[in-house]
């Protein structure tokens, strides 16, 4: 008997570079991001980054079947997702949002776009990790929203923006620990819960698959290691060797620092959704790169981002987005 399957269940994840309105919040630091900031911040500036980010979750898609959900991090409010979804390029196809409300101090939140004829929310909760390094300190949100899919089946997915490395790896590595721990009780629960838990992590994680953060405290595993439902798998973690290959670059060197992380039944066939090909991409558009003419650039090419320091290039990130697709069976 034939199944009929639903191919076009596309996942994006993109880390937009400061997609911040252009008004000071005198609750965080975001003072650089205003029209008197040192960044210059205008409202030029705002509508051309909205329709620039548009332009590229469209062309994830293939603009008939934008992405069905769109994991982001480093925006700012409800208000700038309002202006992205109705206002600036991407209302043509109708995206509703969920987002964090982090007492992160710059004022940076994950979010998540989705398509309401691909997924209907169900509950939707935001996670405030307590750091290592100083409990006071704070950080962005982890976003947990489930929803059921065509089929009937459940669907929980996160949206995680780990601490930075800025304060240096080794101080700031029990932060990304902490964020890893949290995320893990979460994962048990639903694999305690749920007969088949269909969980889909995503984010930037400041760390790589191999790190500590998230090969042992998270417990993402190599999707090339035996598969078993109450595991999680790396997608990226596989692909670590490989040359010029990620989705940021740092000192001429291409890494994986943004991932899709997954419960094991979602790389098995057979189950009513699963990932196809058992594989994951970084959208790597011309258009989204330039030369890297650093000193360490090595002669190949970098994301175009909005801002190299003060300079501003124009650009849409200083990170690539990635990509999966679900198979999801009648």
């Amino acid at each position: 008997m034939q199944v009929n399957a639903q191919e076009n269940f596309r996942i994006m994840f993109y880390n937009v570079e400061n997609m911040y309105d252009i008004k000071d919040n005198p609750e965080t630091n975001d003072d650089d991001l205003t029209p008197s900031g040192q960044l210059h911040w205008t409202s030029y500036r705002y509508w051309k980054k909205l329709n620039d980010i548009s332009t590229v979750i469209s062309s994830v898609g293939d603009d008939r079947y934008p992405p069905a959900l769109v994991g982001i991090c480093e925006v700012e409010n409800d208000s700038v997702l309002f202006d992205l979804t109705r206002r600036a390029g991407l209302r043509k196809h109708k995206y509703e949002y969920i987002i964090t409300n982090s007492k992160d101090n710059r004022g940076s939140n994950t979010a998540l776009l989705y398509q309401r004829d691909q997924i209907k929310i169900i509950s939707k909760r935001s996670y405030t990790p307590t750091l290592e390094s100083d409990p006071s300190k704070t950080t962005r949100d982890i976003l947990h929203v489930t929803g059921k899919v065509i089929n009937d089946e459940i669907l929980d997915i996160f949206v995680c923006h780990f601490p930075s490395r800025r304060e240096g790896i080794k101080r700031t590595r029990p932060d990304r620990i902490r964020c890893a721990e949290l995320l893990r009780l979460k994962a048990d629960s639903l694999f305690r819960i749920r007969k088949k838990a269909n969980i889909i992590i995503m984010g930037d994680f400041n760390d790589y698959p191999n790190d500590i953060s998230l090969s042992e405290s998270l417990g993402a595993h190599s999707i090339k290691s035996p598969v078993t439902d109450k595991n999680l798998y790396n997608m990226f973690y596989h692909r670590l060797g490989e040359k010029n290959a990620g989705s940021y670059k740092y000192k001429g060197k291409w890494n994986f620092i943004d991932q899709f992380i997954i419960s094991g039944n979602l790389l098995k066939p057979s189950c009513k959704i699963s990932i196809k090909d058992k594989d994951a991409h970084i959208y790597s558009a011309s258009f989204l790169l330039h030369d890297d003419n650093t000193k360490s650039g090595g002669g190949g090419q970098k994301p175009l981002r909005t801002y190299s320091g003060f300079k501003y290039p124009g650009g849409y990130s200083d990170h690539l987005p990635i990509y999966m697709d679900l198979i999801i069976k009648d």
